[in-house]
């Protein structure tokens, strides 16, 4: 439900679970007690199922549009946007490291090793990435949000 969020929120390095499989709400909840994460939703069911000793652990959010939930968390929970940008992998979650020069050779096109000299890998995808003109605008997206 809210996948894109997750993502931006990965992008700003925040160690981000994406609810991909068909959990129910009960599962999904306890999975969000148990690593002690704050539950982001649209799903006003998750509202009923609180209690007051559990109330800083979702967070219910009305807007429909990806901006929308932005300006909310930012009223919400005064999320630092450029907490460690570009830190984590986009897909899985992990935390990316420097690649070895083997790796970069085998997985980035080579048009691109003429413009990039940054790059991170996620050990756990096998992903590559590089910074390009795509960070540049991701990061300006972040500055964006942050002020």
């Amino acid at each position: 439900m809210l996948a894109g969020l997750g993502r931006w929120l990965r992008t700003a390095g925040y160690d981000t679970v994406i609810i991909e499989d068909s959990l129910d709400d009960q599962q999904v909840l306890k999975r969000a007690l148990n690593e002690n994460r704050t539950l982001l939703t649209r799903d006003r069911h998750f509202l009923e199922m609180q209690t007051p000793e559990r109330n800083e652990e979702v967070v219910f959010l009305k807007g429909n549009t990806l901006e929308e939930c932005i300006h909310e968390l930012n009223q919400k929970l005064m999320l630092n946007w450029l907490y460690a940008p570009f830190s984590r992998c986009l897909l899985c979650n992990s935390l990316l490291v420097r690649p070895d020069e083997q790796t970069i050779l085998e997985q980035v096109p080579e048009d691109i090793h003429s413009c990039s000299n940054s790059y991170w890998y996620c050990q756990q995808c096998k992903k590559v990435y590089w910074e390009g003109s795509h960070t540049e605008r991701m990061l300006k997206q972040l500055q964006q949000w942050q002020s």
